[in-house]
Parts: structure tokens; C-alpha cells; sequence
């Protein structure tokens, strides 16, 4: 199905619906009630969710619901404040605040709150004095003093007190993001802390106070580097431009100006903390285990003596109708692409629903006009939509990526002949009633999870939705005739578009940043605030962990003709998954991910390849063939009740699947192009290119490719075979769903095997090269460097298991561990740092010690010296240690592995050698673990460590000296990195 970012702001219809034809006449009312202790709430009528929508006396917003598949509640505390809101000449002010919220109060994180607020409010008047200063000499002046006091303020504060107390929860996923008109603040906890919670994030938005400052602001100016480099980004933010000349949604960018991050104002970001951050103006949302009752008393218990405030909204400014293209360009060292983007209406509107509805017949991932008439024929290398709703307007966009020798002009042409065709009316009457089907679909799946429906519930809350408008909107779209969207689309898609080309090229505008030199300040582990030493002290009732009997959990049955069958029963819902595993991949076979892959592009002696596409779509079931190194899975989803028709039309293709020369070529040609477009792109030159050359040398399996002349030569008959052949090899059955004896019986009737079953042929291995003294280097256009350190470690051991979790957690990964207090809050190294010991996912294979940092050029040497020193001497803080270990016992006391997890987290552990559930012997483990062992294993199996060292970056920008010390250099071209040829000596 569409994997959409609409269904964050769209409808909600998390329905356990029974088929395609399912009564979805009466519409959803709310109603009101009174619980036995007086608070007043909403419910509405059908809705499945079961959404108590609370108001407590001071216009907080509560949003209550129910979900009992694991002991976690997933929250999130939601200001309607985003950059919208920025002041002019503070771009950026919204965001900040975001990071600063996590920073502490008056009572969290400082030793000495009246000392301390001397220092703060000297750099507070500093700050005014640099931001008016014009003359360069004495701003660096003021900077130095800014410098100067942020030390000695930092004598009395303690760096990532909230971060260590939400850890010390078993809190997952803390963060917070800022957009237009929001500002969200994320934990995941377990049931039992709820109550810890709740005192932490009252104390949390009951004081503002802007410590350890300066160094967070460079930490900001890194993410600002980080955007620069993000090639999507800026073509993103130039499309908003010019749809939005006047509004802030065009004009204010959430990260905001360099030039403003350089001039901040503390008094500013005050003013605005004061202003919207009020209880009439935010939402508390709680998804998970919990009791409604019992959670509403504690939420008003906790956020009932915040203080209402006369709240204003700003007038923002209104659009002139778009009536003529308008054109952007932007440029980068990335693959072309081409955006074309119309201005809709924002949400509660009906071009919400119109749109929604135009996008899903346009593409939906199987049969939308662009999927079937561009992807599917491989007119261009791919290309998709999706619309977004905001406040005060929309937008649709289309976005297309060239195939080889193609034109950005010929993509757009494309995507409007596809546009032009939804407003003729070319596509099926059925398909209104399949897209919403699809939607209702999709939902069901994302709002099983608690995390997608809070998410639906703060949207809900930022957007000014009625949640029986949400619950109803699915229904409503369904009533919509295909001559109304004609109609619409008549009126909408005009020439009042936004075109905008992403070019590759030089980005004249990029901001180059100068290392400011701050002193690293002082992050006082050895000591706390009252609060948190208070905090420590409060007890919850512990939750006791749930291992999985596996043996038990997963059923086994057969079929006639003695496949095994594994299943886990779905007991929430009537969809289901079913996978037939074959047990070798592309090491077994190289051309297997290839046949695989084209029989994306195939039909057969009844169908087209469109018209199996349609088929399918119909049924409400997806199909899918994947060939990884060592798996190659032929999947089904859906509906159940269409579950033997989805299997005989996929074992009809299966059969039947013919040959098409012209959509082989096609597809060589997309691979080509796939290559290419993956040699631009710095994630994948880092992460893939230079981490598989660090572990395996010029002999891995990422270069042991096949070249296109190769590709070329193939027959696809020969491909076709493959793909047929694989029935005739060892197989086995993994299904989730109901009903198991129907599809045991559907297997035996559609999934025809004869004689014996082949064994598979011999795997291909890959040898892991021995680590160290190596520094491997790919230039590339960039503002930030990046860089990786590996070690090659020991054999994965199971053992290892408890004690490099807790490593991890403590020293590597978080924002409480060591290296991002290190790196980031005391010396404003990187944006992003962290290190880890990773364990192989197979047996025999070597784990590794990994660390990462992302720094702008000219802190590289620093940063290079700090992570090296920490992976050589890791500091002992015992307070931190006890901390990180109260926090993974809970993680795992809380997790709970159901679904269709339980046979796949199977899978993966006995692919390690492990038959049972591991996490047993961890929690045992951990349990008695002490600092001293901690360090011994740091000692064994980190210090001292040999380390190849990847770096991309800007070559003109680099260090060359801050490198030689790691190690030997070895400039990689990209072409070395992935074995690819040039073009010109595959022509045929």
C-alpha cells in the first residue's frame, strides 16, 4: 500500500472492517460525558479508537486511549506554536526553544539556582549588546565574553538532568520537532512511570531557563549545516517559496536564518515561551495502557495549576491566487528531479477531501494513474504525489526523477499528461471505492500502533479538528462521485502551478560558518539538583518483563504436499501476511534479486502488467517478490476474506509470467540510472559505499555486482525461468492472520508443488578484512564532514549480549550517554554523535565498535581528537551508570514481542544461534551488573582498538593533518567504491 504522509493530517477510519462492502452509513456524533470524579469528556459514536477527549478547567486539552498490546503509553505534549510564529527578525526562535525546553528549569539541572541566574541573566543582556553590535571586531568581542561567563554559569549547572530522569523511566524515542504551527514534545514510557512522568514534565514547562546556551546554538547551527547539505530539503523549501510569496509557510523556514541563529535573542525566545506556551494553547496526548479514570486525575493533578492566558493568534498574511507557472531552480551535487506543486486549501476544507481523494486515484502505490502509466511502463526513473494540509492552506505535489538521457522538461510533461487524464475522467469508475478501501487499509494497519495514533490525536489538536469530523472523513470521501473530483480537477489543476527543478550544480547560496572556538563547558556529572535526587526517590510499582516461549508461540501445521506452515493468529483485526521463505538469496544465485525485480514489469498470457496491477488493487491485496543476500520472500497482504483469490492471481503470474524484451531493456536502463542517482547521494556514499569497503575491502558483496553490459546480455527468458524454478526449491510458510485451515487449504489448491524439492545452491561467502590503520576518503560537494570509526571485534557471542546493551546505553547512544554530552553539549562539536558496540546478526560473523561524528570542516581535528580520547578512556560516572542501567532493565521490562514480530524476532535469533528468548539471560544479567564490569568490558573490547575511518566531505574544506594521525589516507572514487563502469563502455 501507499506509504502516505496525508494520513498524518487526513482522516482517520481505524476500522476492523470485514470486507469491501462493509455498512459505513451512520455518521459519527460526539457526545458528552461526566466520569465519577466530575471531569467532563468527549466521545464520538463509531469510533473504534476510543478517544476521550478531556478539557480540564485551564483549557488544557487531554486526549485519552486505551491499548493494552504492551505495558508503554506513547505521549506527546503539543504546542499550537511553530515558526509561523517567529518573530521577523528571529527566524529560527521556535525551534531553538524546542531545544532549550529540554535544558531544565529553576529546579532541574542546576546545583545553585540563584548563582546560576546571576551568570544567565549577564549572557541574556551579552546576547542583546552582540545582536545590536554592527561592527565585527567588537561582536567577536561580546562573543568571547558570552564564552567567558557560559563557564563559569556552567560551575552550577548539570548537563541532561531531564534526559538522565526520562532514561531512568525506560523512556523510548525522547525528542521533540518543531513545524509551522507546532511545536511536539515525545516520550515513550512505560504504564508503571506514568505518574514520574507527569511530575517531570509539569516541572518541565513550569520554568524556562536558557542554560548552557551558546553551545546548544552551535549544535542548531549544525542541523542548519545538515539542511544545506540536503539536497530534497532545498528543493522542498524553494517549492514553498514560491507557492507561498507572502505567507510564513514560504518566507519562514523552521530552522530560520544564519544570520539570525548568529544574533539570537534570550529576551525573544522568553517572550515567546510566556506567550504560547499556556495550557489554553497545548495538548497533553496518552496512548497506550492505562486506565481513563485514574490517568485524567493525575493529568490535572499535574497540569491543572498552570495558569490560563488571553491568547491571540497572529493574522498571518493571505495568498493572491497563483495564475500563471512559476518557476524555481535549485542546485546541488544530487540526482535531477522536478517538483510541480498546486496551492490547495488547509485542512477542515473541501479540497482537503477532494485532493485527498485525486491524490489516491493519481498514485497509490499499484494502480494510480502514475503508477500504472509512468512507473509501471518505465516512462521516468519514478515518480509519485502527496498533498499536505496545514492551518491556512494545502498543497498537492508531484514530484519525478529523470531516467537516463531524459529531461526534467520531459518528466513534467509526463506528470501533467497524467494530471490531464484525471481531468477527462481516464481511470475506473471502481477506483473511488477502492482508494478508500486502500486508506481505510493502510489506517488499520498504522493505528494498531499507539505511536501513528497519537500522532493522529496531536494533529487533530493542532489543526483545530473536530474528532468526529476525522472518524467521519473516509465515509465522506465515499460519497464524492467520479464526475464531482472530474469536475474539481477541472477547476483545481490549471496552470497554477510551482515548478521546481532541482538541478545538479554548484549551490552558490550556501552559508559557510566560522568555528566560533567555544570552551568547553562543564557537565558536572558527579553532581545533581535537588529535584532529581527527589525524583530518584520516588517509587513506581515495578512491571514485571514477559519473555516469549517461541516453541509454543508459533504454531507449525502442513500442507498436502508437506510444506511447513508456521502461523501466529491476528487477533485484532481481519487482515493478514503470509510470506513463502525460501532460504537463499542473491549469494545462492546473483541473478535471483534481478529476476525478482523484473517481475515487477511482467504479465502474463491473460493479463497485462497494468492489469494485474488492477486486479489485485480490486481485491484489497498486495503482492510482492524480494531477493536479499541469504532470503528471497514471496509475499501476501491484505484482506482476508480475499485472501485465496489474492493467492490464485499471484500463483497465476507466478506460473503464466512471459517474457517482455522491450521491459527488460527498460529495466537495465533503470538500474543504470539507479546507480548513477546512488553515486550523488552522501548517505549512501558513507553508509553503504565506504562502510562495506571498511569491513570487506575491495571483496564485498555490494561491489560482487554484475556490470550493465552483463545485464545486457541476458536473455529475460532466462530471468522468467528463475522465477518459476524457485517453486521447484526448498520453501517454507510463514502466515499472520486468522483462519489458518483456510489457507492451508488455499495453499493446497493454488500453490501447486510436484516431486521432490531441490536443494539450494552453495552460498558465495564474503570475508571480513582485518581493521585499522586505514583512513578511506570520498570527496563530495558537502558543508559538514562525516565520518565513521570501525573496529572489527570478536565472533558474535551471545554472552556479549547484556553487557555491550548496557554499553551502548550508558556511553554510545542517547541523549543522556556519554559521547553526546562529550561532543555535543560541552564543546558544540557535532549536531549528531554517537558510538556503539554492534553485535553480527549471524553466528560466525565479527561484531564491530562503531562511533560517528558529523561536524562542519573546521571543527574536524577537534572532533576527531575528542572521540578518539573517549574511545580510549571512557569516564566513569557512577550516578550515569545506575542510570543507564535502571533505564535498559526497564526498556526490557517493558517490551512485549506479539504479532507477527514473534516469528520474525525468531527468525533473526535463530540466525544467531540463540532458540530461545535471549532477553531473559540480558535482564539477569544486567541486574548484577556494576560499573567495574561496564569498564572491564570497555576495556576488552573498546580501548585500544584498531580503526579504519571513513570520511566524506569537501575535499578544498579538509584537514588533511587531523586524518593522518588515524591512519594511512586512500581516496576512493565512488565508481571504486560500488565497482561500477562507465557508461561508455556498455553501450550496445
Amino acid at each position: 500500500m501507499k506509504n502516505i504522509k496525508l494520513i498524518m493530517w487526513m482522516s482517520f477510519a481505524f476500522i476492523a472492517f470485514l470486507s469491501c462492502k462493509t455498512n459505513t452509513s451512520t455518521e459519527a456524533k460526539t457526545e458528552s460525558h461526566t466520569d465519577a470524579s466530575g471531569y467532563n469528556y468527549e466521545t464520538v459514536t463509531n469510533d473504534p479508537t476510543g478517544l476521550r477527549l478531556y478539557t480540564l478547567d485551564n483549557g488544557l486539552k487531554v486526549y485519552l486511549s486505551k491499548n493494552t498490546d504492551e505495558p508503554k503509553i506513547q505521549t506527546y505534549i503539543a504546542v499550537r506554536a511553530g515558526s509561523n510564529y517567529d518573530p521577523k527578525e528571529s527566524t529560527g526562535l521556535a525551534h531553538y526553544l524546542e531545544h532549550m525546553v529540554f535544558k531544565g528549569t529553576h529546579k532541574v539541572g542546576t546545583v545553585d539556582w540563584e548563582k546560576e541566574k546571576v551568570y544567565l541573566d549577564k549572557i541574556s543582556e551579552l546576547y542583546e549588546q552582540h545582536r545590536a553590535e554592527k561592527d565585527p571586531a567588537k561582536k567577536l568581542e561580546l562573543y568571547k565574553e558570552i564564552d567567558k561567563i557560559s563557564l563559569e554559569a556552567s560551575n552550577y549547572s548539570v548537563a541532561n538532568e531531564y534526559d538522565k530522569m526520562t532514561a531512568s523511566l525506560g523512556a523510548t524515542g525522547t525528542n521533540a520537532h518543531t513545524w509551522f504551527e507546532e511545536t511536539v514534545y515525545k516520550n515513550k514510557i512505560p504504564a508503571n512511570e506514568l505518574n514520574k512522568w507527569l511530575d517531570l514534565e509539569a516541572e518541565r514547562f513550569s520554568t524556562l531557563v536558557l542554560r548552557l546556551f551558546h553551545t546548544e546554538l552551535e549544535a542548531v547551527f549544525e542541523e542548519f549545516n545538515r539542511g544545506q547539505d540536503n539536497d530534497g530539503r532545498k528543493r522542498y523549501a524553494s517549492m514553498l517559496k514560491g507557492l507561498f510569496p507572502n505567507h510564513p509557510y514560504g518566507q519562514q523556514s523552521t530552522i530560520g536564518t544564519a544570520e539570525h541563529l548568529k544574533n539570537p535573542s534570550m529576551v525573544d525566545i522568553h517572550n515567546y515561551f510566556n506567550k504560547y506556551y499556556v495550557p489554553n494553547n497545548m495538548a497533553v496526548v496518552l496512548v497506550g495502557d492505562l486506565d481513563f479514570d485514574k490517568t485524567i486525575a493525575e493529568v490535572n493533578n499535574a497540569f491543572g495549576k498552570f495558569e490560563k492566558k488571553e491568547l491571540v493568534h497572529p493574522t498571518l498574511p493571505k495568498e493572491e491566487a497563483i495564475t500563471a507557472p512559476v518557476v524555481r531552480e535549485v542546485f546541488g551535487p544530487t540526482s535531477e528531479s522536478i517538483s510541480i506543486a498546486y496551492r490547495s486549501g488547509g485542512v477542515n476544507t473541501n479540497d482537503e477531501k477532494m485532493v485527498t481523494l485525486a491524490d489516491m486515484i493519481m498514485a497509490n502505490g499499484n494502480a494510480g494513474l502514475i503508477d500504472l502509466n509512468l512507473n509501471q511502463k518505465q516512462l521516468v526513473q519514478r515518480a509519485g504525489c502527496s498533498p499536505t494540509f496545514l492551518n491556512d492552506y494545502g498543497y498537492h505535489s508531484f514530484t519525478g526523477s529523470p531516467k537516463s538521457g531524459q529531461t526534467l522538461d520531459e518528466v513534467k510533461g509526463l506528470l501533467l499528461g497524467e494530471i490531464e487524464k484525471l481531468k477527462k475522467g481516464e481511470f475506473d469508475e471502481w477506483m473511488i471505492e477502492a482508494v478508500v478501501n486502500d486508506l481505510k487499509l493502510s489506517q488499520t494497519r498504522q493505528y494498531e500502533n499507539n505511536t501513528a495514533l497519537a500522532s493522529a490525536y496531536f494533529n487533530a489538536f493542532i489543526h483545530h479538528e473536530n474528532w468526529n469530523d476525522k472518524v467521519n472523513f473516509l465515509n465522506d470521501l465515499k460519497k464524492i462521485s467520479k464526475q464531482e473530483l472530474v469536475d474539481f480537477a477541472n477547476t483545481f489543476y490549471k496552470d497554477n502551478y510551482v515548478v521546481t527543478y532541482k538541478r545538479k550544480g554548484a549551490d552558490k547560496n550556501i552559508v559557510k560558518v566560522s568555528n566560533p572556538g567555544i570552551t568547553p563547558v562543564n557537565l558536572n556529572r558527579d553532581k545533581s539538583s535537588e529535584y532529581i535526587t527527589a525524583f530518584n526517590k520516588m517509587e513506581s510499582e515495578p512491571l514485571q518483563p514477559k519473555f516469549v516461549d517461541y516453541k509454543t508461540a508459533i504454531k507449525e501445521t502442513k500442507t498436502d504436499n508437506g510444506i511447513k506452515v508456521s502461523y501466529v493468529e491476528n487477533e485484532k483485526n481481519d487482515l493478514f501476511d503470509m510470506n513463502i521463505i525460501f532460504d537463499m538469496g542473491s549469494d545462492n544465485d546473483k541473478k535471483l534479486s534481478l529476476a525478482a525485480g523484473y517481475l515487477e514489469y511482467l504479465g502474463t498470457d491473460k493479463y497485462s502488467a497494468e492489469e494485474l496491477k488492477k486486479e489485485f488493487y480490486k481485491l484489497g491485496i498486495s503482492y510482492y517478490v524480494s531477493a536479499g543476500s541469504d532470503k528471497t520472500y514471496v509475499g501476501l497482504n491484505g484482506l482476508k476474506e480475499n485472501l485465496s483469490k489474492g493467492l490464485e492471481l499471484l500463483e497465476h503470474l507466478w506460473d503464466n509470467a512471459k517474457a517482455d524484451p522491450e521491459a527488460y531493456g527498460k529495466y537495465v536502463e533503470k538500474i543504470y540510472k539507479g546507480r548513477q542517482d546512488g553515486k550523488t547521494q552522501k548517505g549512501n556514499i558513507l553508509w553503504n559505499g565506504l562502510m562495506n569497503y571498511g569491513k570487506y575491502g575491495e571483496n564485498s558483496r555490494l561491489r560482487d555486482i554484475m556490470q550493465i553490459d552483463e545485464l545486457k546480455a541476458i536473455n529475460p527468458e532466462e530471468l522468467v525461468s528463475i522465477v518459476k524454478d524457485m517453486k521447484n526449491y526448498k520453501q517454507r510458510v510463514f502466515y499472520y492472520g486468522k483462519d489458518v485451515d483456510a489457507v492451508v487449504a488455499s495453499l493446497n489448491s493454488s500453490h501447486k508443488i510436484f516431486g521432490d524439492l531441490k536443494e539450494y545452491p552453495e552460498a558465495k561467502k564474503y570475508e571480513e578484512t582485518e581493521t585499522g590503520g586505514n583512513v578511506f576518503f570520498t570527496n563530495y560537494d558537502m558543508v559538514q564532514t562525516e565520518m565513521m570509526f570501525l573496529a572489527k571485534g570478536e565472533p558474535f557471542k551471545a554472552e556479549n549480549l547484556a553487557a555491550s546493551t548496557l554499553f551502548n546505553t550508558y556511553f554510545g547512544s542517547g541523549l543522556s550517554s556519554i559521547v553526546f554530552q562529550e561532543i555535543r553539549e560541552s564543546k558544540s562539536l557535532a549536531y549528531s554523535a554517537f558510538a556503539s558496540y554492534s553485535n553480527a546478526s549471524k553466528k560466525g560473523d565479527s561484531n564491530y565498535v562503531m562511533a560517528y561524528v558529523g561536524t562542519q570542516a573546521n571543527k574536524l581535528e577537534q572532533a576527531v581528537d575528542a572521540m578518539m580520547d573517549l574511545m580510549n578512556n571512557m569516564p566513569e560516572a557512577e550516578k550515569q551508570f545506575n542510570a543507564a542501567k535502571a533505564s535498559t532493565l526497564k526498556k526490557i521490562a517493558a517490551q512485549r514481542i506479539t504479532k507477527s514480530n514473534i516469528f520474525w524476532t525468531y527468525e533473526s535469533l535463530k540466525k544467531r544461534g540463540i532458540e530461545n528468548d535471549h532477553r531473559e539471560a540480558m535482564y539477569n544479567t544486567i541486574k548484577d551488573m556494576t560499573i567495574e564490569d561496564l569498564k572491564a568490558f570497555f576495556d576488552k573490547n573498546v580501548k585500544g582498538e584498531s580503526y579504519n575511518v571513513m570520511v566524506v566531505g569537501n575535499k578544498k574544506d579538509l584537514n588533511v593533518k587531523s586524518l593522518q594521525k588515524l591512519g594511512k589516507i586512500k581516496e576512493l572514487e565512488v565508481d571504486e567504491l560500488f565497482n561500477y563502469v562507465d557508461k561508455k563502455e556498455i553501450k550496445s
